[in-house]
């Protein structure tokens, strides 16, 4: 994280002395990532390939916990650690690098930590993962109920969702076909507004009844194909329009065409195209979408400037390691606006869509580019 990043909180103008000290909660998977970056392309069967870059950083749900966290919001993060040396530093990274509050977090003992290998190259990556579900709290090595805890491995394991989660202005949530986490009701009986997204439905049913959480939700996030197959459209912006009579927000992301939304309240739309930029590794980009999404949407910012940061801090993001470490802070998109301004091919309509920073951020800015990642799990001091 950037020592001298600018201490801006985005809600400052909003808070009040009875609002919840948590501004988002979430809960998940924490895996360590390796990421290999400069491959020109696929490995390729019985040959090695040699990457020109190289990261590890916390992966996962801590993706989205460092993009929240260093856009100036208090997050607090449930999840399941490995009590291995993956799963120290990945706590140390987000507890005393991010501020992240883990107090609702466990470290399990005898549990390995998921690890994530990311190959990025041709813009796009493939990954290699690994790791076993972790077990309940009651069933760790040393309690009653202990077991074995090389189970049967699952592509996603899952720590022990919270039943009782903190009060909080939003939370978020990633929605499976065919199951309900109790929690996500729970938060959003207590005043959370629930921002969803979801994953590729491997039954092939892609029905919206099939996802109960739903009806808990401020916000739906798919991408494009995911959003036409749940609303049986050929066409991301009609069903953009489809689930907005499902939830009060529906965001559809485009891809290189950038990000469209309806207000199912008001009935207004918005779309945003995407910032060309030059990635290096696309890990974690779309959680730092949501992110954004999220700290525009509690900030209360129109509609079409929220997806406009949602995908500037999702492009910042993809020019660095790593899905975590590559999170933009307040440092970097002062830094972005800055430059982009000096640079003589700028279109000024583009220039004015993100005019909104002026008010936010300082007058001054360090150079850029900044570098943030740390390419390694850690030096010795």
């Amino acid at each position: 994280m950037s020592t001298d990043t600018p201490g801006i909180d985005p809600l400052l103008a909003l808070r009040a002395p009875q609002d919840p000290a948590c501004d988002v909660f979430l809960t998940g998977t924490v895996f360590l990532d390796i990421i290999f970056t400069g491959l020109d392309s696929a490995p390729v069967r019985g040959t090695e390939s040699w990457a020109r870059g190289m990261g590890s950083s916390p992966g996962g749900v801590a993706n989205m916990a460092t993009a929240l966290a260093r856009l100036g919001l208090h997050t607090s993060l449930a999840a399941a650690f490995g009590d291995d040396h993956y799963g120290e530093y990945c706590w140390d990274a987000l507890e005393q690098g991010e501020g992240i509050d883990l107090s609702m977090s466990r470290t399990v003992p005898g549990w390995h930590s998921p690890v994530t290998v990311s190959m990025a190259y041709e813009g796009e990556r493939t990954m290699v993962s690994h790791g076993h579900e972790a077990p309940a709290p009651s069933a760790v090595p040393g309690q009653a109920g202990a077991g074995p805890t090389e189970t049967a491995p699952t592509a996603a394991p899952n720590p022990a969702f919270p039943q009782c989660p903190p009060r909080a202005r939003a939370a978020i949530a990633s929605l499976v076909p065919g199951r309900s986490e109790p929690w996500v009701a729970t938060a959003a009986r207590h005043g959370a507004l629930i921002f969803a997204d979801v994953g590729w439905d491997e039954t092939g049913s892609w029905d919206l009844d099939a996802l109960p959480d739903l009806a808990h939700c401020e916000a739906f996030l798919p991408n494009a194909e995911e959003a036409m197959r749940y609303t049986r459209t050929d066409c991301p912006r009609a069903a953009a329009h489809a689930l907005a009579e499902r939830v009060p927000l529906a965001v559809v992301t485009l891809g290189a065409e950038g990000a469209y939304a309806v207000d199912g309240r008001t009935g207004a739309a918005a779309q945003v195209p995407a910032i060309e930029v030059e990635a290096l590794d696309p890990t974690g980009a779309g959680d730092v979408f949501v992110a954004g999404f999220v700290t525009g949407t509690l900030a209360d910012w129109p509609l079409a400037d929220r997806l406009a940061f949602a995908g500037l801090t999702a492009a910042l993001s993809v020019q660095e390691f790593g899905g975590s470490l590559s999170a933009p802070g307040w440092a970097e998109i002062a830094a972005w606006w800055q430059r982009i301004r000096t640079l003589d091919d700028q279109d000024p309509t583009a220039l004015e869509r993100y005019a909104f920073l002026e008010e936010l951020l300082p007058t001054t800015a360090r150079a850029w580019p900044l570098r943030r990642a740390v390419p390694t799990i850690g030096f010795r001091q």
